[in-house]
């Protein structure tokens, strides 16, 4: 094979390999995302359209998860302070979505090859657990700040109420409900 070719190879497939996990430019504009990356809005809008959680309660809660960097990771935990233990979870992707919930996931929905840096996946996952929620705790699926409540903690730790004894994560809660309320207001002023 001349070198030309391989050289064009290697190319081709260092450029299909990777996608593009950065945050877009404006994360406190919802027009300014979808108008970057209008397949954010297309995923959500069929995650909403299945399982009912609207695109800003998506939007907010992503934003929260992971700023919208598709390939997002827990820091690592160290010992001493400078051995490195492995990573704080195994939250992984857009939605931060655990290794386990992401296989019941999976399971549930039939859905085997969905990946957690994926945006298609990470909104569907997200409508199905907050379509969960719904279900089960009785959350309705505009409800940004419960809905995150459960997602953070769990269904079986929201219904526990271990969110109540953590001032931090219910004041972060309350940030992704008002986040909420900016992205529904900015998303039906969009052009």
């Amino acid at each position: 094979m001349s070198r030309l070719l391989r050289v064009s190879v290697f190319v081709l497939v260092a450029s299909c390999g990777g996608g593009n996990y950065s945050a877009p430019r404006n994360m406190d504009d919802a027009c300014a995302i979808v108008s970057q990356r209008p397949e954010y809005l297309r995923a959500m809008q069929r995650s909403e359209r299945r399982w009912g959680v609207p695109v800003a309660v998506q939007m907010a809660t992503i934003y929260q998860e992971s700023k919208f960097i598709g390939d997002a990771r827990t820091p690592f935990r160290y010992a001493l302070g400078v051995i490195p233990m492995g990573r704080q979870s195994s939250a992984y992707g857009y939605s931060q979505a655990i290794d386990g919930t992401w296989q019941e996931y999976q399971s549930d929905t039939g859905n085997r090859r969905a990946q957690r840096n994926k945006i298609a996946d990470a909104t569907d996952f997200m409508g199905w657990y907050m379509h969960k929620s719904a279900e089960g705790l009785g959350i309705p699926k505009w409800d940004a700040q419960n809905q995150y409540l459960a997602y953070h903690e769990g269904r079986s730790g929201y219904a526990r109420g271990s969110h109540q004894q953590k001032a931090w994560l219910l004041n972060v809660a309350a940030q992704v409900g008002q986040r909420a309320v900016i992205y529904d207001t900015q998303l039906r002023n969009c052009r």
